[in-house]
């Protein structure tokens, strides 16, 4: 009997075990990558089957280990943009969701299972039109007769836990003149939502937390810390808290009731909320400027008290009932190491709206004091009705000089702040009595002067100064009498009006006025933070995070600007005036005007984010004069691709030009979205160095074509789809004539014909050699060519501007010769803008004709025999010239004929 070897036996079980394991670990890698395609497919056409939206996102990260034994499915770099009316904006952008699915229910198809969920650095912005249109209503109808059944989805929810983190959430409600921003989020729940009724275990911190409703705001980036255990019932939406504890800044806030899901677009709540504290230095906390300096070392007196609740229904057509109570009494603050308090300090103010009519809504604040100094400053608002007829009661008085606050308030490090403020301002009445022009039921009076303001800091280390500052207040308006001083470099003084302040302030309205604005220098690269050249890395890292500059649209603004110089990039221009119209998210240009490149210009027009924040609509219109072309090429990129040969001529140019179009993120042109038509003069110069002439010189050996001496040449242009088409325009060098139309894109592509008229004297024998060839080629096709002295040749220019190509041809026979002028007549013509036809009485498109005229009428003359009398006249124009030297080669041909 052999004997039994235990390490032979051990070995070959180890041996299993490894491929086993080897194998396993094969498959969790393998198969992941075996059903990704399928999720990914399932989640696109979950996402864009339920929503009426642009989605998008990188990829999806599936993994094994991740979330093992459950399935991990990460989709990376989600972004929901919205359509119409909301084009442009991003309703949701998030770096990555990670979710935890049941294994088996992908293997097995059909219906997955989700257990828990993370969201990482989401970015929302909801916004609320004036409409009451909300760009988060992406979801598409529900065309089915049935109500929501969960199995009919490829989703379902057995969600355990689920967490966000660093979350921005931006919600403008502009109709309701509301906005909460919050920054640097992060927020988790545990539970367990496969029970009907359930805890779910919630924490949140926030990084700054702003939200105001019209004029007030109530919280300015307040740090926040909610924690509360929240009950679930899933049968009646219900989520009811009896422990929520909020901490704002410094003030700890207790809150309890329910919300509650309605409906679709409907929710219901009870919720109260109130300050155990009564300690003013935890309500001071909430003053961004205060807490954000030594908060802790600040000495404090005085009381205060802060409550208040939300009870009722909240949809697109109601509100909540809603009140705010808040109080000091007393109040008094030092920091230690400064010389003074502020002191005396008296508040109460309510917000009350006892049904959720929101013209029901009354914000009172009776009294408001405080002194610095021994310097008093009082405030009292009280605000009624805001929505059918807005009640406006208040008033400001104090004097304060603002170099004596770092002695009661510590500012940020770097920051210095001078000048003298003095405010005594009233007003009552209502706000239909401005709107109809009814002054004398509206109250208004007093004047706001601000002397030797000085303000800098980190984020203006050039400072804002204010030298004078005078505004009157009466019935009508806010007078600007007196505004000057200095920014970024420039002086300036302005005076002019404000018809609507108030409800501006506080309903939102579009801020209309008028302003006359006078300056000394501007340097635009400063006031847009242009870098320059030597800073590419940051320039480059700008231009990838750069948003355009969208035209708010609250502004019924009217500029009229004065300016005696103005620097942008590679562009100097003097003498500047014309005037802005900033309404409805568009600034319009009128007769702006200025010196510049050596020349003059005109410019009008219009820029406007009101279809896209990311691409703005362009239309606008100049009249140039005398520019020179070097310089006019250098400045624009956009004029280097409507006219690349720029970098070859010099000289003076003329030109108007109307363009429409779309700016990109960085500002500049989308060359594919721009059309448009226009005319360039070209009064004097020299073309040199131009390679498609340059060659095709070399050819004909004509050094007359090598450097090009241009007077008054003409042309007109229009473009679109990337390409500029040239109407027909001559040119005379010497004695060549030459007729020139065609295009080229803006990738610098050419299609051009030429017609030259070359007299064989100034060619050499290199370039007669060529004609001869051609005339012997014509003659094996059994087309007899008797060349006269005048060579008559048509060029057919591509390729590109810098490595062209180009083929010559001689006319072959007279049919050919006639269809071939007639094609490229009605070609030319073919190109003309329709636009400016009107006006193009001196281009080569009237030439064009009277070239296939003349060419018919020879054929007819020379057929019937009739005696050619055009040959004892001089060439009148364009068009009889090059009519005329196309005659004598037709002559030679039919004189052969004939012989």
């Amino acid at each position: 009997m052999p004997k039994f070897n235990h390490n032979i036996m051990l070995k070959k079980i180890l041996k299993i075990v490894l491929i086993v394991f080897v194998v396993l670990i094969l498959a969790a890698i393998a198969i992941p990558y075996f059903f990704k395609d399928k999720i990914m497919a399932i989640v696109k056409t979950e996402l864009n089957k339920n929503l009426n939206a642009k989605v998008d996102f990188k990829d999806v990260d599936i993994s094994l280990f991740r979330h093992f034994p459950k399935l991990a499915v990460g989709l990376d770099e989600l972004q929901i943009i919205n359509v119409a009316p909301f084009e442009g904006d991003t309703l949701l952008a998030v770096k990555k969701i990670d979710a935890a699915l049941n294994l088996m229910s992908v293997i097995k198809g059909g219906t997955m299972e989700i257990y828990n969920v993370t969201l990482d650095e989401p970015r929302i912005h909801a916004i609320v039109h004036q409409d009451g249109k909300a760009n988060w209503d992406v979801t598409k109808p529900d065309t089915t007769q049935t109500s929501t059944d969960t199995a009919s989805t490829s989703f379902a929810m057995k969600l355990q836990s689920y967490q966000i983190t660093d979350a921005y959430i931006n919600y403008d409600d502009q109709q309701g003149a509301m906005q909460t921003i919050i920054e640097h989020l992060n927020h988790q729940g545990k539970g367990d939502f496969t029970q009907d009724l359930f805890t779910l275990e919630t924490s949140t911190t926030a990084d700054a937390v702003t939200f105001r409703y019209g004029l007030i705001p109530y919280l300015s980036k307040a740090s926040a810390k909610v924690d509360a255990n929240i009950q679930v019932d899933n049968k009646t939406n219900t989520y009811t808290f009896k422990d929520g504890n909020i901490l704002l800044n410094n003030l700890a806030v207790a809150a309890q009731g329910l919300f509650k899901l309605v409906n679709d677009s409907t929710y219901g709540m009870d919720i109260t909320f109130k300050a155990p504290s009564t300690n003013f230095k935890d309500l001071l906390s909430l003053v961004p400027a205060i807490y954000s300096q030594d908060f802790s070392k600040i000495k404090t007196e005085g009381t205060a008290a802060f409550d208040g609740f939300v009870k009722g229904d909240y949809s697109p057509t109601q509100m909540p009932a809603f009140g705010i109570h808040l109080a000091v009494k007393n109040g008094f603050f030092q920091y230690p190491d400064l010389p003074k308090p502020v002191k005396n300090i008296q508040l109460t103010m309510n917000v009350n709206n006892p049904d959720g009519v929101p013209d029901h809504t009354v914000v009172d604040m009776p009294a408001a004091h405080l002194e610095m100094d021994n310097t008093p400053l009082d405030l009292r608002l009280l605000v009624k009705t805001p929505v059918s007829d807005m009640y406006v009661e208040g008033a400001a008085k104090g004097k304060l000089d603002l170099s004596k606050v770092t002695q009661f308030v510590k500012l940020e490090s770097g920051t210095q702040l001078t000048g003298l403020l003095d405010a005594d301002i009233s007003a009552k009445g209502n706000m239909s009595a401005i709107e109809k022009q009814q002054y004398d039921r509206f109250y208004a009076a007093g004047t706001l002067l601000v002397n030797n303001l000085l303000y800098r800091s980190k984020d203006y280390p050039d400072g804002v100064k204010v030298n004078n500052l005078s505004l009157k207040f009466n019935p009508r308006n806010v007078t600007i009498e007196q505004f000057s001083g200095q920014y970024m470099g420039t002086n300036f003084q302005a005076n002019g009006e404000v018809n609507n302040l108030l409800a501006y302030m506080f309903k939102n309205a579009a801020l209309d006025g008028k302003l006359a604005v006078k300056a000394d220098e501007v340097n635009l690269d400063k006031w847009m933070g242009m870098t320059s050249s030597t800073t590419t890395t940051t320039a480059a890292v700008d231009t990838a995070n750069a948003v355009p500059f969208a035209v708010p649209a609250n502004l019924n603004l009217g500029l009229q600007a004065q300016v005696d110089k103005v620097h942008y990039d590679k562009l100097d221009l003097t003498n500047l005036t014309g005037s802005m119209q900033l309404k409805d998210e568009t600034v319009t240009l009128q007769q702006i005007k200025g010196n510049a490149l050596q020349g003059s210009m005109e410019v009008n027009g219009s820029y406007s984010t009101k279809n896209s924040k990311l691409n703005p609509d362009i239309n606008l219109s100049y009249n140039v004069q005398q520019l020179d072309v070097q310089q006019t090429f250098n400045a624009f990129n956009t004029v280097q691709k409507l006219m690349p040969i720029g970098q070859f001529l010099s000289g003076k140019i003329t030109s108007q030009l109307t363009v429409q179009g779309k700016l990109g993120k960085d500002m500049t042109p989308v060359l594919s979205s721009l059309n448009g038509d226009g005319n360039l003069l070209l009064i004097e110069g020299f073309l040199k160095k131009f390679a498609p002439i340059d060659q095709l010189a070399t050819q004909l050996n004509v050094s007359q074509l090598k450097d090009i001496s241009l007077k008054d040449i003409k042309s007109y242009f229009s473009f679109e789809n990337g390409r500029v088409k040239v109407n027909p325009f001559k040119i005379k060098v010497s004695n060549i004539d030459m007729a020139v139309a065609g295009s080229h894109g803006f990738d610098q592509t050419l299609d051009y014909t030429l017609q030259l008229a070359l007299p064989r004297s100034i060619m050499g024998q290199q370039a007669n050699s060529l004609i001869n060839n051609l005339v012997t080629q014509a003659a094996n096709k059994g087309v007899p060519v008797n060349v006269s002295d005048s060579v008559h040749l048509q060029v057919l220019l591509g390729g590109n501007i810098t490595k062209p190509t180009y083929k010559t041809d001689l006319q072959e026979s007279a049919s050919s010769l006639a269809a071939n002028v007639k094609d490229q007549a009605a070609t030319l013509i073919k190109n003309k803008v329709d636009t400016v036809k009107n006006t193009v009485k001196d281009s080569l498109t009237q030439a064009g004709k009277n070239v296939g005229n003349a060419l018919k009428d020879q054929l007819t003359k020379q057929l019937s025999g009739q005696k050619d009398t055009t040959k004892e006249q001089p060439a009148k124009n364009a068009g009889q010239q090059a009519g005329q030297t196309l005659k004598n080669t037709l002559n030679g041909i039919l004189k052969k004929k004939g012989s």
